[in-house]
């Protein structure tokens, strides 16, 4: 037969687990009233320290220029001189493919190239082996380009090459000097060795 009686050693548990209980409920408290602001504490310290890794990695200096070559090719082959200029410092010298003293400053390019501009009708311009060499704030890039389109109602292709030196002023790359040369299409042959 059962007992009516109640185990000792139950009330005992019982007793136990609400002084457990209480002891738990004691160190959360704890927890929550001294742990709380010294976490405060050490992320005020975090906010302050440099952090240990940038979410973004920098991009290199010879790849930004690649963009901005890029991207001022565009507004040419466009006719947008406005956004052309964005590349282009104040002072910069242009020396064209053709026989003709250089140009000085942006304000004397800009006539010369709306003039250039309006003779062509829609062109292609392709840039192809690009070589860049960046130190400090000087950089230069050179590449060979392939010309296509109308020009005075004619449809030509051009081949040649670029040379552009820039400058970092006030954090952006600037051309300072465009220097272009115009490859023959049609090279002379070598002249034959003679017989010895």
């Amino acid at each position: 037969m059962l007992s009516a009686r109640r185990n000792p050693r139950a009330r005992f548990n019982l007793r136990t687990q609400l002084s457990f209980g209480k002891l738990a409920l004691l160190a959360a408290a704890f927890l929550v009233v001294f742990a709380a602001p010294a976490s405060a504490q050490k992320n005020k310290k975090d906010k302050n320290a440099p952090s240990q890794q940038s979410p973004l990695t920098p991009v290199p200096e010879n790849h930004v220029i690649d963009v901005a070559i890029s991207e001022m090719l565009g507004a040419w082959q466009l006719g947008d001189a406005d956004r052309m200029h964005k590349y282009y410092a104040d002072d910069v010298l242009v020396v064209s493919g053709t026989w003709e003293p250089p140009i000085f400053s942006w304000a004397n390019y800009l006539p010369a190239y709306k003039s250039q501009r309006a003779r062509m009708g829609p062109v292609s311009f392709d840039r192809t082996n690009t070589a860049i060499k960046v130190k400090e704030n000087s950089a230069w890039a050179t590449y060979q380009w392939e010309f296509g389109g109308v020009v005075d109602g004619n449809k030509i292709t051009a081949h040649g090459n670029t040379t552009l030196v820039f400058e970092k002023r006030a954090g952006a790359w600037l051309i300072v000097l465009n220097h272009t040369s115009v490859t023959p299409e049609n090279p002379a042959a070598p002249a034959a060795k003679p017989n010895l």
